[in-house]
């Protein structure tokens, strides 16, 4: 091959590398390309609701290849959601994957006068289920379209007397 066929090729193989970089996004593009996504954004792209996180989150980690997630908030907070409450630590932590927060930690359902941690989140069609050790709770998913508001005050208090 002589120097002038080969210095085409090269420079279109160039051009072509060139093309799919520019052109190549992370998977996660709709979450990440042009914007800064809130910790509300990345929930609900992996297709659970954004209820699932009070009002106050003020930062957020997000590992888009292995899914781990750490959400912030300033203070532990409560709130109810009929019979049940639900505790969030000031960190929430978990693995998202498509309608589903594994490996949770920093979430907790207070079922009569037990605090359960929750361990798994699975959205499944109208519901939302909230797995314990040795259960589950499932709750309809619209009751989570809204963040909601947590009460630190009643959190400190609970956190003093159990």
């Amino acid at each position: 091959m002589d120097s002038a066929k080969l210095l085409r090729l090269l420079m279109s193989l160039a051009a072509t590398i060139c093309l799919i970089l520019v052109h190549s996004t992370p998977s996660n593009s709709d979450v990440v390309q042009n914007r800064n996504p809130t910790a509300y954004d990345v929930i609900e792209h992996y297709d659970l609701p954004i209820g699932l996180l009070p009002i106050g989150v003020n930062g957020y980690k997000l590992n888009y290849t292995t899914g781990k997630f750490s959400a912030y908030l300033n203070d532990t907070c409560i709130f109810s959601e009929g019979l049940h409450k639900l505790k969030y630590k000031s960190t929430i932590k978990g693995y998202l994957s498509k309608g589903k927060m594994s490996k949770v930690e920093g979430i907790s359902l207070r079922f009569f006068l037990t605090w359960m941690n929750i361990v798994e989140i699975l959205g499944r069609g109208k519901y939302i289920d909230f797995y314990v050790e040795g259960g589950k709770a499932g709750f309809p998913i619209d009751h989570f379209e809204d963040s909601p508001p947590c009460s630190m005050k009643v959190a400190r208090k609970l956190m003093e007397n159990p």
